[in-house]
């Protein structure tokens, strides 16, 4: 449904809480582990587990992202996050990556008077994103996924897939019985 979120207080508070959680966090030394892990706890209102987030982190909410376990987020990854953003276990996240669940009006007006409407986006387990990656309202990438640096993902994507290009195209599947032989 379409909503206020220009105007509506309780969510512009909400914001700038998330804000200057995220302002903490981007200030704090990476070799004050606790201090970052205290700050990212009360920001995502949840206990992390084996969750690595590099500086520079932006969210609008924080509260409506959710990480299962071993992930890794890279610097300068951007959560809109107002539809909810829910990361599954062992993810890598690549440096520069936008999760945006916010759409807004074609028509000026009603985007004049601050309308937009949120979609969840979900990320399965086992999945790498690339670099510079945009990830669009509604999405869900499927487990086993591995999303090209630069990509902008619009659509679903089903489980062992591998996609690149703008919008995302599916190149292939990806086999996950066939593994690096020479480790």
């Amino acid at each position: 449904e379409w909503y206020d979120a220009n105007y509506d207080e309780g969510l512009v508070e909400e914001r700038r809480i998330a804000q200057d959680l995220c302002f903490q966090f981007n200030q704090t030394s990476p070799l004050e582990e606790e201090k970052r892990q205290d700050i990212q706890e009360k920001l995502f209102q949840q206990k992390l587990d084996n969750v690595g987030i590099s500086s520079p982190l932006t969210c609008d909410y924080g509260s409506l992202t959710q990480f299962g376990h071993d992930v890794f987020v890279n610097s300068n990854v951007y959560f809109m996050d107002g539809g909810g953003i829910t990361i599954g276990n062992n993810v890598f996240i690549g440096p520069n990556t936008g999760f945006y669940t916010a759409a807004h009006p074609l028509d000026y007006p009603s985007r004049n008077i601050g309308l937009e409407k949120a979609s969840p986006i979900v990320v399965g387990n086992n999945v790498w994103i690339g670099a510079h990656v945009a990830i669009m309202p509604g999405v869900e990438i499927g487990d086993g996924c591995v999303i090209g640096a630069g990509s902008v993902v619009t659509r679903d994507i089903p489980a062992n897939s591998l996609v690149m290009g703008s919008p995302a195209r599916i190149v292939r599947e990806i086999d996950q019985t066939d593994q690096i032989k020479d480790k």
